[in-house]
């Protein structure tokens, strides 16, 4: 299976950092989220990647073509200019790069790499700024299973401050960070038949409007619930925040 990866957007919410390069090549760890989110693919076999690119698309084309040179021992001949690799340090993927435009919307961008995808074949999709640890193996059986167009992951959104559970003006409890309001939401990691890209009008449609609304309006749209970590890197405290897990050695998306 393929795996479709949004990755051209602004990420004006950060703009410390990316006005200087696409969202999705902000670093955790000295590597891309980009990158982080490809492990995760990858340790459940997908290995297949075609990369949606718009702001700064050629950020992102450097990093990979350069990817095995700046991940390998190399023997570099200055009289013939040959490069030979020696003891290489990189993934099995295969990765395509796909200019979407600048200003296409998410649906817009899946539109145009339709050509990319497998004939009748179902793929992943995802946002190029969230980490989880879904288990995506298991996603993708829901999906085959159910029969219907379309998976979303549900996640409860993290909490933003500490919560105060008041007896009679007394603290009996204080839980921090706690989930939202038990709420679930959209986590971004969706499985699709390739017939949903039927529903996108060009450019300007926003994937989570028109498409996802009438996926289920027509009772196409099932959801994988996720009760585990789930994190999107909106801001600079967010980013920090996957830093801290990061460097701690316990980032529960590590693979």
């Amino acid at each position: 299976m393929k795996t479709v990866i949004l990755a051209g957007g602004l990420g004006t919410r950060i703009s410390e950092e990316s006005q200087f390069k696409p969202k999705p090549m902000i670093e955790i760890g000295g590597r891309p989220i980009l990158w982080h989110i490809m492990r995760l693919y990858a340790h459940h076999g997908f290995n297949d990647f075609v990369v949606c690119l718009g702001y700064r698309g050629y950020v992102v084309k450097e990093y990979f073509a350069n990817y095995v040179l700046h991940n390998a021992d190399l023997t570099v001949d200055l009289a013939t200019g040959t490069i030979e690799y020696h003891a290489t340090n990189h993934e099995p993927w295969k990765v395509t790069l796909v200019e979407t435009g600048s200003d296409t919307m998410t649906g817009g961008r899946l539109k145009r790499v339709a050509q990319y995808l497998e004939p009748g074949q179902p793929f992943h999709m995802t946002y190029g700024d969230g980490v989880a640890d879904v288990d995506l193996t298991a996603l993708t059986a829901f999906h085959k299973g159910h029969g219907k167009d379309a998976t979303i992951t549900a996640v409860a959104p993290p909490g933003r401050f500490g919560a105060l559970d008041i007896n009679d003006d007394r603290v009996d409890r204080f839980i921090e960070k706690p989930p939202g309001d038990q709420g679930l939401i959209n986590g971004g990691f969706f499985v699709l038949n390739p017939s949903v890209i039927d529903r996108i009008d060009g450019d300007p449609t926003i994937w989570e409007r028109e498409p996802l609304e009438g996926l289920a309006a027509d009772g196409q749209l099932m959801a994988y619930r996720h009760d585990g970590f789930w994190a999107a890197m909106d801001t600079l405290r967010d980013k920090n925040i996957l830093e801290g897990l990061w460097a701690s050695g316990e980032a529960p998306w590590r693979r």
